[in-house]
């Protein structure tokens, strides 16, 4: 049996006719004594576009396709089209010479439809596509809470598909830069695409979009991050934003899920990571003991703490603290988050197995003063860190522990000698970053019940009790929600630090390969506070909440 397929039919029919079309273009154009082209197989210069508007190009059928040195190659429909005559014209007298070639619609319509590209978006020296700042900056002016880019966004899914998907691109990233968002998240649902910001370190739901326009917002993201549109594995690309003075980078991570790709665009903004050391919310006496070790010509100072905790953003807030002229310092970063004029900063590549350990080789033979390295995670970097320390370099870095006694165990786990540990770290910290409550909707409760019992068993621990001068200890406050907050009752973050400096006591117990138990005991006499009794501190001045608290740290263990 036979049976007559509708679709294929009328498909066949199409392409017969445009092949007819490109067919009588091409005659017309030899007779007529012009060069012929079909651009639906060639490639437009998004560049040449921007000569004449796509209005005028639209009215005076015709479509620049390519610019160098002032010679222009455009697309005509009919050379003797009076309102073509007249575009013509006035591109002569501009000052650009015309070579025009004959085309069919097809070949216009192709033009016109890069148009949307154009709009918002520009090529870059390096060949990456970058957002156009004009129109960030111009969403920047309407977007300032939730609301608004909800609305925004409701606004251009009625609009025709061929502008909206650049535009809804725009006012997303626009809306992340707004209201701080560290991360954007598209998540593909069976029927659904679920859009969240991460605001504070918390995914707030922003709202949801049909799957259609979700596979147009990811080929044009796909576009943009230099990434293979037709791959659908997991990928990783960066585009940027220039938003007045200062530039955003935006990267790409791609992940293969149950009904498509899911899209996490993390948002490095300078703004964000630039905060001074004085502004981080760490307690003054534990500031003092920093910035005196920053004046050291040696050793190194770990900071610790989980994913997101902040640890970068205080690493910069120490390099810009000590960076002057006659000071070399040298970076090995991954990724390099925020560019500091005067530092040479590197980034690792595991391609090219660049990796940490072979990055702090590679510095040393530059001769720092100071080096930075993002991560300790091997044995092989924390050896070369720890030597050198050892060998007239500042060294700061991370590792991944819970809190600051745990740094110790940690290094020997990786090999590093323990008698040669006391000698190398001059400070170890630890920090988590709880969200601080709005001042506009925060509302005054009494402190009672668990929350008075642990902030009694804090207080009681401290044991320089010049900590609580002035401290009052009978209220809390919690949070509520409103327009200047997005309803969260929190509005930026701030962090909880603790510190041991390395003493003689300290380095007696190191050499015994101690638990972080005994270190946390050998290190009380520093009077340095902990994280527990430095967040609660915090709760009491109203700054944050026992229920911050209690989801960045276990009170209860600490």
């Amino acid at each position: 049996m036979v049976t007559f397929d509708e679709d294929k039919q009328n498909k066949r029919l199409e392409d017969l006719r445009k092949q007819e079309e490109e067919s009588l273009t091409q005659a017309m154009a030899q007779k007529r004594g012009l060069p012929y082209i079909d651009l639906t197989t060639a490639p437009i210069d998004i560049d040449a576009l921007r000569v004449i508007t796509e209005a005028e190009t639209r009215e005076s059928q015709i479509g620049v396709f390519t610019e160098t040195d002032k010679m222009l190659n455009v697309a005509v429909l009919s050379p003797e089209n009076s309102k073509t005559v007249e575009s013509i014209e006035k591109l002569k007298n501009k000052g650009y010479q015309i070579r025009q070639f004959l085309v069919s619609h097809a070949s216009l319509n192709k033009v016109w439809d890069r148009y949307k590209d154009l709009s918002y978006s520009f090529e870059t020296k390096s060949g990456a596509l970058d957002i156009s700042n004009d129109q960030i900056t111009e969403f920047l002016s309407e977007v300032h809470k939730i609301p608004d880019v909800v609305k925004l966004i409701s606004e251009v899914l009625t609009m025709k598909k061929s502008y909206r998907i650049s535009r809804i691109l725009e006012i997303i990233l626009a809306g992340a830069i707004a209201t701080n968002a560290s991360d954007v998240h598209m998540e593909p649902e069976e029927g659904y695409v679920r859009l969240r910001y991460r605001l504070d370190g918390i995914l707030t739901d922003i709202l949801e979009f049909d799957l259609d326009t979700y596979h147009l917002l990811l080929s044009r993201i796909k576009l943009i991050s230099s990434l293979k549109l037709n791959v659908s594995g997991a990928q990783d690309g960066r585009f940027s934003i220039k938003v007045k003075d200062s530039e955003i980078e935006i990267r790409t991570s791609l992940l293969p899920g149950a009904y498509s790709e899911s899209i996490v665009l993390r948002v490095l903004n300078p703004d964000a990571i630039s905060v001074p050391l004085q502004d981080l919310g760490i307690h003054p006496k534990l500031l003092e003991v920093i910035f005196h070790e920053l004046t050291k010509p040696n050793g190194m100072i770990l900071l610790t703490g989980p994913t997101g905790s902040g640890k970068t953003t205080t690493l910069y807030a120490f390099l810009k603290k000590i960076h002057t002229p006659e000071v070399k310092i040298i970076t090995i970063e991954n990724p390099i988050e925020y560019h500091l004029p005067g530092i040479v900063q590197t980034q690792t590549d595991e391609e090219k197995k660049y990796t940490f350990a072979e990055g702090l080789r590679s510095a040393l033979r530059q001769d720092p003063d100071v080096i930075m390295v993002g991560e300790i995670r091997d044995s092989e970097t924390a050896e070369i860190a720890v030597n050198s320390s050892l060998t007239g370099h500042l060294v700061f870095s991370t590792l991944h522990t819970n809190n600051a006694a745990g740094t110790f165990p940690r290094l020997i786990d990786l090999g590093v000698n323990p008698k040669i540990i006391s000698s190398a770290i001059n400070l170890t910290m630890a920090q988590r970053l709880v969200r601080k409550l709005c001042n506009n909707c925060r509302k005054e409760i009494v402190l009672e019940g668990d929350d008075k019992k642990i902030v009694d068993e804090a207080l009681a621990t401290v044991s320089d009790k010049t900590y609580l001068e002035g401290l009052q200890t009978e209220k809390v406050w919690k949070a509520v929600g409103c327009d200047e907050c997005n309803m969260t009752g929190y509005k930026n973050r701030i962090g909880i630090h603790e510190g041991i400096q390395m003493n003689q006591k300290i380095e007696m117990i190191v050499r015994e390969n101690p638990s972080e138990r005994e270190i946390k005991k050998a290190a009380e006499d520093q009077k340095l506070l902990t994280l527990t009794q430095d967040g609660v501190l915090k709760v009491l001045q109203g700054i944050t909440t026992m229920d911050e608290l209690r989801r960045m740290i276990d009170i209860e263990k600490e």
